[in-house]
């Protein structure tokens, strides 16, 4: 009988060449030796039009099954979201509208997806963050309510997050091979911090090379909204509310939220006269104001 680390060897090398010795391990089997499951687990990812649940749809889904007896089973689908897939999107995961537009919708698909979930647990990569709140609101749209409360989640981004530390001292280490010495001394941090910028400068020859840009490139969740405190963000080159799902003042009944700002101008401009009155930052008087009076900004440049 192999040694432990004999078996642990070989586990490794028939993981990493799957496909080829599929017939004699299973990732199933694999990850039943390291983590006993009680009920299945079934890892997903989710290919979108966008990254806004309430807007955007799902293009691709994909399932990964475990069960506790060590089976592995596989789901993907592509998905027809009913709307143009964003050039700058398809940029990122490579699917068109051409690849969709004989896929079934998500309503056809969703009673197979909920038998796959029913009774699991669920892993995927930032799966909070993304899949959930998509998949969330991808049932709604085809009148299910799925509850995820008793599913346990294995999210392996915050693993990655918790276990690789991403602080000055790792990245000295990382991008200068060194330790980080005098820690906590603010010269030394921040002498050590310069020097790992340079030393990025060098390692990635696509970091941008103008300040502007770098803050841009590390602040592309901000390029999501127009404002500081949130409450409008760009989506398909247009501002939407991100606020207003209910609205009862006198007269203002309705729902704002998800409407374009270009809409509620032309539609519903006591609602913006409303704004202006009240408690909104500068930031967001200045982008209602201009609204007012047909102006509206152009989104800022994402970078991918």
């Amino acid at each position: 009988m192999p040694t432990r680390s004999a078996k642990e060897f070989w586990i490794r090398i028939f993981s990493a060449k799957y496909n080829r010795f599929s017939f004699l391990f299973s990732y199933a089997t694999i990850v039943k030796s390291m983590i006993p499951l009680i009920r299945p687990l079934v890892f997903l990812d989710l290919e979108s039009t966008g990254v806004w649940p309430e807007k955007d749809r799902i293009v691709e889904i994909a399932m990964i099954r475990l069960t506790p007896d060590g089976k592995e089973e596989t789901f993907e689908s592509r998905v027809n979201p009913g709307m143009k897939i964003p050039k700058e999107v398809i940029a990122i995961h490579g699917i068109t509208d051409e690849d969709v537009k004989d896929a079934p919708t998500f309503d056809r698909i969703a009673p197979k997806v909920v038998e796959w979930l029913t009774g699991a647990d669920l892993g995927g990569f930032s799966l909070e963050r993304f899949d959930l709140p998509m998949l969330t609101q991808e049932f709604t749209r085809a009148g299910i309510k799925f509850d995820f409360s008793p599913c346990f989640l294995v999210d392996a981004q915050k693993v990655f997050v918790l276990k690789e530390r991403r602080n000055l001292e790792s990245a000295c280490r990382l991008y200068l091979g060194k330790p980080l010495e005098n820690a906590h001394s603010a010269m030394a941090d921040t002498r050590a911090t310069l020097d790992v910028f340079k030393a990025q400068l060098e390692r990635y020859p696509d970091l941008p090379r103008e300040v502007k840009a770098i803050h841009l490139f590390t602040h592309q969740e901000e390029t999501t909204f127009a404002d500081k405190t949130r409450l409008f963000r760009w989506w398909n080159g247009e501002l939407h509310f991100n606020f207003g799902k209910v609205v009862r003042l006198g007269s203002l009944q309705g729902n704002v939220y998800g409407k374009s700002l270009r809409e509620v101008a032309q539609n519903n401009r006591g609602y913006l006269q409303w704004m202006m009155t009240r408690d909104f930052s500068p930031e967001v008087k200045k982008i209602v104001e201009g609204a007012l009076n047909n102006q509206f900004p152009a989104p800022v440049a994402n970078f991918h």
